[in-house]
């Protein structure tokens, strides 16, 4: 068995946009005004991967929560814009940083196996 069937993750949806998310590693999301230090919990669970079951939401899974803990907020790289009308001397150039939290995941949460759709991996290999 290869050691890609061996891997726990999750799909979840936050401010809009779908993420893989994995036990132990931090990703950058849109500012989220909380403290750093203090823990949340994302309920937005489209997909989950259990060593070799995979679970589907339609759209959420309702059963699986995500724990995670926020380490710092910080700002994304200066993105220029700049405007130029020719033939007029007009030149406008405008500067904009976003917002950033950085969030460790910490455990997957999962409660009575209410599972939407399910399947085993190698089933799916398979057929």
């Amino acid at each position: 068995m290869s050691t890609n069937s061996k891997m726990k993750y999750a799909i979840i949806e936050h401010s809009g946009k779908q993420f893989w998310v994995e036990v132990g590693k931090y990703y950058h999301f849109n500012y989220i005004p909380m403290q750093p230090g203090k823990e949340i919990i994302l309920k937005r669970v489209l997909l989950m991967r259990n060593h070799n079951l995979l679970i589907v939401g339609k759209p959420y899974l309702k059963s699986v929560l995500i724990k995670g803990e926020i380490l710092r907020h910080l700002q994304f790289q200066k993105t220029l814009v700049y405007k130029m009308k020719s033939k007029k001397k007009t030149r406008r150039k405008q500067g904009y940083r976003q917002q950033l939290t950085r969030l460790l995941i910490k455990e997957f949460i999962s409660f009575s196996p209410d599972y939407t759709f399910y399947f085993t991996f190698d089933s799916l290999i398979n057929n």
